[in-house]
């Protein structure tokens, strides 16, 4: 099965110059944690996570009116393509500990998100999902 089977469409994106109160204001909207970040050509830039709005401005003071996504964004993120198999998607969110896998087309632009509940749901297959799960909640060791 391939990811664009599973996979959500219709994803919306933040673009760079926004500010991170307006990402997190359409976080709350459509109760997510996460926006990509697309240019005006809708190659990913990166995502804003609310952790990312948390650690990185939040604990800064920085004012989110004025911060923008591209201060505090994750750039250089991992994805992986629609026509790749789920079980290699499986594998990515395993290996970088991620729940959320942005989905490219071969041209590299966005179009949808994977999520471990898109892998629970859709494929059939718990144990895998199950063993996914595992791999992407065990803790970080804590930084010292």
């Amino acid at each position: 099965m391939n990811v664009n089977q599973v996979m959500t469409r219709g994803v919306e994106c933040a673009r760079p110059g926004d500010s991170i109160a307006m990402a997190a204001q359409r976080m709350r909207e459509l109760n997510v944690g996460s926006l990509p970040v697309c240019g005006e050509d809708n190659y990913l830039k990166g995502m804003i996570t609310d952790r990312d709005i948390t650690i990185r401005a939040t604990a800064d003071c920085c004012n989110p009116a004025e911060t923008t996504i591209a201060e505090a964004m994750t750039p250089n993120i991992v994805y992986c393509y629609d026509d790749q198999d789920v079980s290699e998607a499986a594998q990515i969110m395993e290996e970088k500990r991620i729940r959320r896998l942005p989905v490219l087309d071969r041209d590299k632009r966005l179009v949808g998100i994977v999520s471990l509940g898109d892998l629970a749901v859709k494929t059939g297959d718990d144990r895998a999902v199950g063993e996914t799960l595992e791999q992407v909640s065990e803790p970080a060791a804590p930084r010292r």
